[in-house]
């Protein structure tokens, strides 16, 4: 008899245990972004050189610049 009760109470703290790591792979799948963002499109500055993406360059009438002392210094 002590044997079915060791044994009944293996078998609910393994379901209790399979529970808990289900539970945990589902809220790490939620938790993951659903899409990779593309890659994004890469401009090189016409002062000093360096590539940036096109979302943080400064525009200017000679090309895009990493930064507005650039595009002041490339234009004069």
């Amino acid at each position: 008899m002590k044997y079915l009760i060791v044994l009944a109470v293996v078998v609910v703290a393994i379901w209790v245990w399979r529970q808990n790591r289900r539970e945990e792979a589902q809220e790490r799948a939620a938790a993951r972004p659903r899409a990779v963002p593309g890659p994004q499109a890469m401009l090189r500055c016409a002062h000093c050189g360096v590539h940036l993406p096109a979302a943080d360059a400064v525009a200017g009438r000679q090309g895009s610049y990493c930064s507005e002392t650039h595009r002041r210094l490339g234009e004069t």
